[in-house]
């Protein structure tokens, strides 16, 4: 053979040129420096005497690549961070409003009470009215017997010259102060005159608090729809956002694979990315609203009729404010036209099939019910959710415990009645309709 060229053959490659073999070498640095100390650590052998194979990477080469896979670990937290953040924010505002919807909610169901009641009030001050104009002309007619049938009584002329029958009563009123003759007739328009201004004012009053009401709806319905309509424009922009992360994360995610192996990349970014999410304490309820009361057994029969008829459900779109006792209905704009359940209208239908009756809001049915704790959650039992877990008045969303850490709900706007695993984060306490 001729030496120069078997010389040749052997030569090492100049500065640079087997750049590309480098850089591979870095890539596998890892895995192969893992293999390397792992096999060390096996037969009792130092890290540095292992390295004597010159098929390993040298230490400088794992370090390079340590720090590479530590940036690349550094960028998947990054990106993970902002997807969260981002997702953080679309929620918070998707909370707000359902807050607002439900306060609209509440005050929508006052408005009607408050109507209802006006209509009674009204209803009995004109019967007030029609009984006092009935009395009036009872005792027109007693005057005129007087006086027809000469009367002893010496105050028949005053009242027969009254101008009307409010002057009437005021003289009758002064001749029976004076000691004149009482009659039964003057005593009862009395009393009924003063029943008839006493049912005016509560008619009016009544009215009044209705329509103050009414227009307290009407805002809070406006300053709802403004919201969700904010949130919806940060949800879709958050679907841009979150594909452009997620395509960069996916990228920083093969790039840590080609560094540390695809097992070891996919442990590295599942505890990177990992949420941290304590479920209650057990046995631990969060501050009750209203109602305090510990909830009992309750009724197992009427918790699973109350599923039973939320479950047949399912598929159901979501409608922003829509539903109720009598079942799927109208959402409120930007729903409108989509006939369907929000997260209250179903618990309420479903509970209301099952003969019980529970408020339009999820608010209202938290504060309303028996309280329940973490570990006693049953079947049936109602689990809501809040910004703030230490303030019911922040509560924004309920949906049915089924077991199993399975909820069914009406999650939101674009979704449909499901069922889902239960969240923790956020969770705000239960109750029980059914004890």
């Amino acid at each position: 053979m001729d030496r120069s060229r078997q010389t040749a053959s052997v030569r090492p490659p100049r500065h640079g040129a087997d750049a590309g073999t480098r850089s591979r070498r870095v890539r596998t640095a890892l895995r192969v420096g893992g293999v390397a100390v792992a096999a060390a650590l096996t037969f009792g052998l130092t890290p540095s005497v292992a390295q004597a194979d010159p098929r390993r990477p040298s230490d400088s080469e794992i370090a390079a690549a340590q720090a590479a896979a530590d940036a690349v670990a550094t960028r998947i937290r990054e990106l993970s961070d902002r997807l969260t953040a981002a997702q953080d924010v679309v929620d918070a505002a998707q909370a707000d409003a359902a807050i607002a919807l439900d306060e609209y909610q509440a005050t929508q169901a006052a408005y009607l009470v408050a109507q209802q009641e006006a209509d009674a009030a009204a209803a009995e001050a004109a019967q007030a009215t029609a009984d006092l104009d009935a009395a009036r002309t009872d005792v027109i007619a007693f005057a005129r017997r007087s006086y027809m049938q000469g009367s002893t009584y010496p105050g028949a002329a005053a009242l027969i010259t009254a101008a009307d029958p409010g002057e009437l009563i005021q003289r009758a009123a002064l001749l029976e102060a004076a000691g004149a003759h009482r009659s039964d007739v003057f005593d009862r328009v009395t009393v009924l005159q003063a029943q008839a201004a006493e049912a005016e004012t509560v008619a009016r009053t009544s009215v009044e608090t209705a329509a103050g009401l009414q227009e307290h709806a009407a805002a809070a319905l406006a300053v709802a729809k403004a919201a969700e309509v904010d949130a919806r424009e940060q949800a879709a922009a958050l679907t841009t956002e979150q594909a452009q992360l997620e395509t960069e994360l996916a990228a920083a995610q093969v790039e840590l694979q080609q560094l540390v192996g695809e097992r070891a990349a996919a442990d590295r970014t599942a505890e990177i990315t990992r949420p941290v999410v304590t479920p209650p304490a057990a046995g631990i309820a969060p501050t009750p609203a209203g109602n305090p009361t510990p909830a009992g057994a309750g009724d197992t029969s009427a918790a699973q009729a109350a599923i039973d008829a939320a479950m047949a459900y399912r598929g159901t779109p979501y409608a922003w404010g829509g539903g109720g006792t009598r079942g799927p209905g109208p959402g409120q704009d930007p729903d409108e036209g989509v006939i369907g359940f929000d997260c209250s209208g179903l618990t309420q239908y479903a509970y209301g099939q099952a003969g019980v009756t529970i408020a339009r809001n999820s608010r209202a049915q938290y504060a309303s019910l028996p309280k329940v704790s973490s570990n006693d959650l049953r079947p049936g039992d109602l689990v809501f959710w809040a910004t703030d877990v230490s303030a019911p008045g922040t509560i924004h969303h309920v949906a049915i415990w089924l077991g199993g850490d399975r909820i069914l709900e009406a999650p939101e706007s674009g979704s449909v009645v499901k069922t889902s695993d239960m969240r923790w984060k956020g969770y705000a306490g239960a109750v029980r309709p059914s004890a």
